[in-house]
């Protein structure tokens, strides 16, 4: 109900008036003002002039549900959202949430996260009302080798919506870390659950710094507002984000992985370097020379051979 009164108030720029609303939604004007007050106590700034009606002046920089879909016209990201204002993890609801069939293009948001976690169990830190702290259930109908290009898809998505919504290049430093600058904005997670032929499903994390201050970032870490002297709209980009992500995925879904390796090239901050990568305890030293289809990167190492890398932490030793 109250998505629907916020989506006439957003949609009129003058006064409504409180009998048209309730006709409109079936209730009674008393309905009407307590819902209008749940809006208030959300951070909506509305007023009421006797014999004109409500106004919507404002709205709060707050990931809501009814304020991401309010314009979000994606055919199936976010048609259903499980919002909070704090959680521990939202990976790790997700996974539950996956288990227990959640339908593809879930999404899991939290304000906060207590217990945000990256790659290798690193925590990932997650300020209130800052950032973009998200978990995406998706159930593509790939094998497990292919998985890995959802983190690439994802990547380029987040490059595509700060470019859309800051004007901001973004790269790609393989496989799952968002630069900007040279500072890392953005970092990917991705976990499945699978059988040996199949995909069961996937959940994409996402955490973003937004609107962090540069006086709370680590010294290799940068956020949008860093960057362009000013606060965006979380809802805005994150609109926005969900968006690209959608239709990189029907681009995946149409035209198979080399469409979004393509992409993921061009935004790449790790190709032309020479680079080491650590995996487990051993390493790997050589000039990055590609990304191949199954998103993995490709090394030619001093000896000229060239080996394929699935995983691992990258150091990128110099410019090219």
């Amino acid at each position: 109900m109250k998505e629907k009164i916020l989506g006439y108030l957003k949609k009129e720029h003058e006064y409504l008036s409180g009998d048209e609303i309730a006709s409109r939604l079936g209730i009674s004007r008393q309905g009407l003002w307590k819902h209008i007050q749940d809006l208030k106590d959300s951070g909506y700034d509305i007023v009421a002039v006797p014999h004109l009606g409500y106004r919507l002046l404002s709205s709060p920089d707050r990931l809501f549900a009814l304020e991401i879909t309010h314009g979000l016209n994606t055919k199936f990201i976010a048609k259903k959202i499980h919002y909070f204002d704090y959680l521990a993890s939202t990976m790790d609801l997700a996974m539950q949430l996956g288990m227990q069939s959640a339908v593809n293009g879930t999404l899991v948001l939290a304000e906060s996260q207590t217990k945000g976690r990256g790659r290798l169990g690193r925590n990932w830190f997650s300020p209130k009302y800052k950032g973009i702290y998200l978990s995406l259930i998706l159930r593509p109908k790939i094998p497990p080798s292919v998985s890995p290009v959802l983190t690439l898809l994802s990547a380029v998505s987040i490059c595509e919506a700060v470019k859309k919504v800051g004007g901001l290049d973004a790269q790609i430093k393989w496989p799952n870390d968002i630069f900007i600058n040279n500072k890392k904005i953005a970092g990917i997670l991705t976990e499945l659950n699978a059988e040996v032929d199949k995909v069961n499903f996937v959940v994409i994390g996402i955490g973003l710094n937004v609107n962090n201050d540069k006086s709370a970032l680590i010294a290799q870490a940068t956020s949008l507002k860093e960057q362009l002297g000013q606060p965006i709209s979380r809802v805005g980009l994150l609109q926005e984000l969900l968006r690209r992500i959608e239709n990189n995925y029907s681009l995946f879904e149409d035209r198979g992985a080399k469409a979004i390796i393509d992409k993921c090239r061009s935004f790449s901050l790790t190709l032309g370097r020479r680079v080491k990568i650590y995996c487990q305890d051993k390493h790997i030293e050589g000039a990055a020379v590609d990304i191949d289809q199954d998103g993995a990167l490709l090394i030619r190492k001093d000896s000229g051979l060239v080996q394929k890398v699935f995983s691992g932490d990258v150091m990128h030793c110099r410019q090219p």
